[in-house]
């Protein structure tokens, strides 16, 4: 599971290889993506044409929420800059619990294998879905990110988690635990294992 961070907003992805049953359609709507990112968003905002101070102030106010898909077909770290990207290695169930939650963001039939777009997104190989949130100044884009990787099993805080930073901080503490966690397991390994893995083999069990 990735996170994107544009500026203020940020973004969850998946790669299109790690995307289950409930997101399935999303890959034959962009059959040439290696990863595909969702945020979320107010529909006034997002589909207005001059988004002045009037537009994102009115933004502020609960309405009806967007989610853009956004398609790459080279890595995150080259779409959106290495340092605007982290990695969060979660479990295979994880992963689709996080993408159920996806899913279930998206206005329409969850039975359903396909559900229409609600309009074309703001570049090429991007496409705006209708959203069952609403979005307001105390369940914003940021908000509804940490909700993602909290349906992921992660400790994130939620409540009043309405701006980039917020997440971010939480996110890179969370990355920087897992490298810790992986780094020490590591150096435990028997010398022996160490050397088997380094080989490209595996544990000796």
């Amino acid at each position: 599971m990735y996170l994107a961070r544009r500026s203020w907003h940020i973004d969850v992805g998946f790669s299109v290889r790690d995307l289950g049953p409930s997101l399935a359609f999303i890959a034959r709507r962009f059959p040439r993506a290696s990863y595909v990112f969702f945020g979320f968003g107010d529909r006034h905002y997002l589909l207005a044409r001059r988004k002045g101070s009037a537009t994102l102030s009115g933004a502020l106010m609960p309405g009806p929420g967007l989610i853009l898909v956004t398609a790459i077909e080279n890595s995150p770290a080259q779409a959106f800059g290495t340092s605007h990207v982290l990695e969060l290695g979660i479990s295979a169930v994880d992963t689709a619990a996080a993408q159920r939650f996806v899913r279930r963001s998206l206005a329409g039939d969850e039975s359903l294998t396909d559900i229409p777009s609600f309009a074309d997104g703001p570049y090429e190989g991007s496409l705006y879905y209708g959203a069952v949130q609403h979005y307001s100044a105390l369940h914003t884009c940021n908000t509804w990110a940490a909700e993602a990787l909290r349906s992921a099993g992660l400790p994130v805080r939620t409540r009043l988690v309405l701006f980039a930073g917020q997440l971010w901080r939480q996110a890179r503490k969370i990355a920087a635990r897992a490298v810790a966690s992986s780094t020490l397991a590591a150096a435990s390994l028997p010398l022996a294992s160490r050397t088997l893995q380094s080989q490209g083999g595996g544990l000796p069990f």
